[in-house]
């Protein structure tokens, strides 16, 4: 009796892998035992199967899909993309508001499949109380000597006052998306030294009138970095950073989108 295709799929990891590599190209058999490393009696019986099921084609001694096959493929790796960006870590993407990722880039979440979730309690004994951006030294070291650094944040703190002064010392062109609390904060209690900011030509502050469901992202030439709030609505200082081109590209997008409905601010 022949299994059912999702069965075929998914019910055995080395059948899968077998597909992945003949999306590529046909392959002789000594080409998949090598990138398998599996022997010959393992691998043709899993072979055996996805013949039957019409996924793969035989001839001499190469395999390759079948146009069934190539059909199933091309649809299962954007799934498996983003299963492998979620596997990262489960329970943080699980527990996790994703409300505020428009529907187009959820979509696209796959490009985030090279992140790293960190939680930076766990990586000392020693770690200390955390600022918004001053858990990760490389982020703040690459934004210092990026051309571009963008961020939205719903959070401020007096750490942003020398981490901007630093950058713009750098020339670092900054643009930075805050909500109306956030401006409340700076001219209630910062407004003689974002003064002095806000006058350089390299800074661009925008007010986001809208709520921000997230604690905040930013990103500059190196890296993207987003911190999220629990179901529930917390804070627990795990944040995910990624390098990839991918990731980069989906933090613009993501920045463009909320930069659209912001709104310049000048003065304080």
């Amino acid at each position: 009796m022949r299994k059912a295709l999702i069965d075929v799929l998914f019910a055995s990891d080395q059948r899968k892998e077998v597909l992945l590599l003949l999306q590529e190209e046909t392959k002789e058999t000594e080409n998949l035992l090598t990138s398998l490393k599996t022997t010959r009696k393992k691998l043709l019986s899993q072979m055996k199967v996805l013949e039957e099921h019409h996924l793969v084609s035989h001839y001499d001694d190469s395999y390759e899909l079948t146009a069934i096959g190539k059909l199933v493929v091309d649809e299962i790796v954007p799934l498996l993309d983003k299963i492998e960006v979620l596997d990262t870590d489960i329970d943080y993407w699980g527990t996790r508001k994703l409300d505020f990722v428009p529907p187009h880039l959820f979509k696209r979440l796959l490009e985030l499949k090279e992140c790293q979730i960190i939680n930076p309690y766990t990586q000392s004994i020693y770690a200390r109380p955390l600022d918004i951006y001053g858990t990760d030294d490389e982020f703040q070291e690459t934004s210092k000597n990026s051309d571009n650094f963008c961020a939205v944040t719903a959070f401020f703190h007096p750490h942003f006052i020398s981490m901007f002064t630093e950058m713009l010392h750098g020339k670092v062109k900054i643009n930075i998306i805050v909500t109306p609390n956030v401006v409340d904060i700076i001219r209630n209690q910062y407004q003689a030294e974002y003064i002095e900011i806000i006058k350089s030509k390299l800074f661009n502050l925008f007010v986001y009138p809208k709520k921000i469901d997230f604690v905040s992202f930013a990103y500059n030439e190196y890296y993207l970095l987003m911190r999220l709030l629990t179901n529930e609505g917390n804070y627990d200082y795990k944040y995910m950073l990624s390098s990839s081109q991918n990731a980069l590209d989906w933090g613009k997008v993501l920045f463009e989108y909320y930069l659209k409905d912001s709104v310049p601010l000048a003065r304080i």
